[in-house]
């Protein structure tokens, strides 16, 4: 069943003239009572999802499981690539390119627990609580419940649309699995919109991307006893000074801009001087410019803190070396407000009685952003709490998770269809 307009517009219709066309159809208004009925549905999906662990870098079992569910419900081409996401094809009929266009909808299969943490769901009334129940289990449900809903309301869209779990959005994934699909990935070259459902507002969008560059730092020396090789040169305080100096560095309120030591290592005894020690430092800011600032004066402070340690003491046995590595790094980027997909977006939360809220947050849209590809993440409803704890909760209590599946699919709708 398309959603066509009757006669030819004296001019293009705006992003909110476009939704509420797509709200007030006839085929839209009729498929709020599957939604309805599919309520128990989208519960058991989200708690069988919930209970297939998927530590970082250990996705395939959730993988499999939500594999499985896409072709359950539908989809064509149904497949894992090779980084471990797994998609399927919602197939356009709009007329005319070979091959279609492709719009994305995506959300992440990994969470932040690892292995033998207990994610048996426990319910109170419609609270689910367990680990990654919210994050991003639900937004991989609510994928599911938008396919079912498209396919039985006869939806027909201009794009081909690919429905995405993706793999790698926490932690040191490093966004391995978005950044695949699009450099990589079959459908790289047709991908020209992108929505991440991520976060637990339905009223938000994220139209900016927080950049991130972390290094593990290791720094080496000789080693020896702490009273036999007293005197000789010590990774430690070279560390050290590097740590001292990066607390002292100077960076902007706005574009907020930040920078931590998160862990340190090293050492063999406490009475030997340590031939090895390394640290994980994480740099972030909302521009790009900024971030590319500090990185520079991080990485110089580096050979500083070197020299430091090599001139106060001996080098007889070899002198200090750091050696910084990368292992992470988050592209920054921005889809600006009056775009036609974050226009669409605050036009269909308003058309449900709320009001949007405008977000620069760190989401698997950093990599489209990036690419100048049009890209938002909203919401994956709720509400929901405790998020990356062992108590993590989310609602589904059935009238909030029908307005927000509707929502969803009027989003969907309308960003297929605006230029």
């Amino acid at each position: 069943m398309a959603l066509a307009c009757s006669g030819a517009p004296a001019r293009a219709q705006t992003p909110e003239e476009v939704v509420q066309q797509v709200v007030k159809s006839a085929p839209f208004t009729a498929v709020e009572a599957f939604i309805r009925a599919d309520q128990d549905r989208f519960v058991r999906d989200l708690i069988e999802l919930t209970e297939v662990p998927a530590p970082p870098f250990k996705e395939q079992a959730r993988a499999a499981a939500f594999q499985k569910l896409l072709s359950r419900d539908g989809l064509t081409n149904v497949e894992m690539d090779g980084e471990g996401n797994v998609m399927g094809l919602y197939p356009g009929s709009g007329a005319a390119a070979s091959p279609r266009p492709i719009l994305v909808i995506s959300a992440h299969l990994d969470t932040v627990f690892p292995e033998g943490t207990d994610v048996r769901v426990k319910r109170e009334g419609t609270i689910l609580r367990a680990p990654g129940v919210g994050d991003d289990t639900r937004g991989l449900a609510l994928l599911l419940a938008l396919v079912r809903t498209m396919k039985e309301g006869g939806f027909q869209t201009q794009h081909d649309v690919l429905f995405v779990g993706n793999v790698g959005e926490e932690g040191e994934g490093d966004l391995r699995g978005i950044k695949f699909l699009l450099d990589k990935g079959k459908y790289k070259d047709r991908i020209k919109k992108m929505l991440v459902i991520d976060g637990n507002e339905s009223n938000g969008i994220t139209n900016g991307g927080v950049g991130s560059k972390r290094y593990r730092v290791t720094f080496k020396g000789p080693g020896g006893h702490s009273y036999g090789a007293f005197g000789i040169v010590n990774p430690a305080y070279a560390m050290a000074g590097a740590i001292a100096r990066l607390s002292r560095i100077k960076v902007p309120a706005a574009p907020k801009t930040t920078y931590s030591i998160g862990v340190v290592r090293g050492g063999t005894s406490v009475n030997s001087i340590p031939f090895e020690v390394d640290m994980d430092v994480d740099m972030r800011s909302e521009s790009c410019a900024e971030l590319k600032k500090v990185d520079t004066q991080f990485l110089a402070l580096l050979a500083e803190a070197v020299a430091e340690e090599n001139a106060a003491r001996s080098t007889k046995e070899g002198p200090i070396k750091a050696d910084p590595k990368v292992i992470g790094e988050r592209p920054c980027g921005e889809t600006p407000k009056d775009s036609s997909i974050v226009r669409v977006a605050a036009a269909a939360i308003t058309a449900f009685d709320m009001t949007p809220t405008y977000h620069i947050s760190s989401t698997d849209a950093n990599v489209p952003m990036s690419l100048g590809i049009p890209a938002i993440t909203i919401g994956r409803g709720g509400p929901g709490g405790r998020t990356h704890s062992l108590d993590e909760w989310t609602d589904v209590q059935p009238a909030a998770n029908i307005v927000n599946i509707q929502r969803a699919l009027a989003l969907l709708l309308a960003a297929d269809r605006v230029p």
